[in-house]
């Protein structure tokens, strides 16, 4: 199954007609929600509903965000959760790197136990407070199963308090600080907020952008209207692919007669350009063959 997470969809894993709705929709991943989506009478029996899914036909992987380690329901929730038909598992308000290497140890454990795949399923750490920002390096030194964070603005700016403006001013610090560490620390770029103004398409057009600018590769989605301009936004245009092609084309000529730079169309091309085009052509391949697959 493909690593692709353009988009990743909440929706409450005791809601059976909207999680099988879910599953239907182009979302890269449907994240079944244990934890603020579900009320506490409920949780138990969510359990439960969430892995009924797993025999549910869906488009993409399946992810559960599980209640935080330190409440009455984390460690339950992980005891369920890691068994077969289960992609991985979302973990919130992560604030240390003892919270990641517990959680990481004890999937381990139960994967062994379950006789799964060592290292099957993937653990998405859910970054939304101060305390995790700040340990924010140190969580991605630890991660070994985890392979992306994940920014979750509306425990962030509770826990900080700060005003969640429209034009998200405020986040660029902390989003940048995401994507910093998660490349110094050779994680895969991370995951993006949500964006909570439902009547507001195009406040939403711009986060995503804002956030694709950044260098985040996907976005935490709430409803299914937001899934379109999220995964346009985060694909590779028809015309950024076409301009790539030529770029590998022409450089690749350059090289074969000594050059290591070349101009095109006007445009100066060296080796970090010609790497980026092939970024880009990678990333339209990933994106074509998950299409065809699903």
């Amino acid at each position: 199954m493909t690593d692709l997470l353009r988009t990743l969809l909440f929706t409450p894993a005791n809601h059976a007609r909207r999680v099988e709705k879910a599953l239907t929709l182009p979302a890269d991943a449907v994240i079944l929600d244990l934890e603020d989506a579900v009320a506490a009478s409920e949780k138990p029996r969510a359990r439960q509903d969430a892995l009924a899914a797993r025999g549910l036909q869906r488009r993409g992987r399946l992810i559960v965000r599980v209640n935080g380690l330190t409440t009455e329901w984390g460690y339950a929730d992980l005891v369920a959760m890691v068994a077969p038909g289960i992609d991985g598992i979302m973990l919130p308000k992560v604030e240390s790197a003892q919270d990641l290497g517990t959680a990481e140890w004890l999937i381990a454990a139960l994967e062994r136990d379950a006789g799964l795949p060592a290292g099957g399923i993937d653990l998405i750490p859910l970054i939304e407070t101060a305390a995790g920002m700040q340990a924010l390096e140190a969580i991605a030194r630890t991660a070994r199963r985890a392979r992306r964070i994940a920014f979750g603005a509306g425990d962030f700016t509770l826990d900080t308090n700060l005003d969640w403006s429209r034009e998200e001013w405020e986040l660029l610090p902390h989003r940048s600080h995401c994507v910093l560490t998660s490349r110094a620390q050779g994680l895969e770029p991370p995951i993006d907020t949500v964006w909570a103004r439902l009547d507001d398409a195009e406040g939403y057009a711009a986060s995503v952008e804002r956030a694709r600018a950044l260098g985040f590769a996907g976005k935490l989605c709430i409803h299914p209207s937001q899934l379109g301009p999220a995964n346009a936004a985060f694909s590779p245009s028809p015309e950024a692919v076409a301009r790539a092609r030529r770029v590998v084309a022409a450089f690749a000529e350059a090289e074969a007669k000594g050059l290591a730079s070349i101009t095109l169309d006007g445009a100066f091309i060296d080796y970090p350009i010609a790497y980026a085009a092939q970024r880009i052509l990678a990333r339209a391949n990933a994106i074509q063959n998950a299409e065809s697959a699903a």
